[in-house]
């Protein structure tokens, strides 16, 4: 009877190879199991771990991740990889009942994405200096991610050969290597393209530049996903007072934006790479809300 650690590393191989899983997709599947591990060790239980798996077991888990103050979001994504792996035992006739079924996932509340308004969107890619590298650099990062509403992983895996200038498209690779080919603005070919210049300029004593990749880091190596993350944060906060504005808000903000210009909502699923439509759907909040005000407004008996 193999241990906890061997299927789980059997796991995260399938879902890496198997189902072509991103590496940040691993990685949060990886920190869930890690956490069951972690129980079980304080159980006591390291070979026939699946024995211990009972009702019980489970709930005395979920209320260990709660008094380490996980949000309910973070429990049910725990919950969700958990579930996983447990149905990945029983095709592997590991066992014939899943243990997953003893763990209920906890009710999220669904809440409105935020996002930047018109305003605050000039201000934001009007912040960055158009005179230096780095400054091209980043205004060259805050347009791409409004103008295709790409997620975080998306542009900072981009290649040089992604971006097609004449075609006024790019290529990106999504969730499950899945490619999508999306439309790029006027504007963000056009911060694009100054960045390049600039960076040709600049590179001639950097002899072992990643010449692939489309954002470099002062070394001229690939700019990690977390640097990314970091020069957006550091331009949104300074016109959005939301804590957690990053590349997220921008692309909802993308989407809040199109909607509300009147684009379809199967178009802007799409463009955003959703598998489903009712993770699309979350938009419509936003876009409700805002015709509510405007109702409430305009309308002579609206308000009391």
């Amino acid at each position: 009877m193999r241990d906890f650690e061997a299927e789980k590393s059997d796991f995260l191989q399938y879902l890496e190879h198997e189902r072509n899983f991103s590496k940040n997709t691993v990685i949060s599947y990886e920190a869930a199991l890690r956490s069951l591990g972690e129980f079980l060790k304080k159980r006591g239980v390291s070979e026939d771990f699946m024995r211990q798996l009972s009702r019980p077991f489970f709930r005395d888990f979920l209320i260990s991740l709660k008094r380490r103050g996980l949000k309910p979001s973070s429990v049910a994504q725990k919950i969700f990889a958990l579930k996983s792996f447990f149905k990945y035992l029983v095709r592997r006739g590991y066992t014939k009942t899943d243990p997953g079924s003893y763990l209920q996932t906890p009710k999220r509340r669904k809440s409105i994405p935020s996002y930047l308004t018109i305003a605050q969107t000039e201000e934001l890619l009007g912040r960055p200096s158009r005179e230096d590298l780095s400054g091209l650099r980043d205004l060259a990062i805050l347009e791409l991610f409004y103008s295709t509403g790409m997620r975080l992983s998306e542009l900072s895996e981009l290649k040089y050969s992604s971006i097609d200038f004449k075609g006024e498209v790019i290529r990106v690779m999504g969730k499950g290597k899945k490619e999508r080919i999306i439309p790029v603005g006027a504007e963000a070919l056009k911060a694009l393209q100054s960045y390049l210049d600039k960076r040709r300029l600049c590179s001639k004593d950097l002899a072992d530049a990643d010449g692939d990749a489309l954002f470099w880091n002062p070394l001229g190596k690939r700019l990690s996903s977390r640097s990314v993350r970091r020069i957006v944060k550091k331009h949104a906060l300074q016109v959005s007072e939301e804590k957690g504005s990053g590349p997220h808000t921008l692309r909802h903000t993308f989407a809040t934006h199109l909607l509300d210009k009147g684009a379809n909502l199967l178009t802007v699923k799409e463009l955003l790479g959703h598998e489903s439509l009712s993770t699309t759907q979350i938009y419509t909040h936003v876009t409700t809300e805002k015709l509510k005000k405007i109702y409430k407004k305009a309308h002579p008996r609206a308000e009391k």
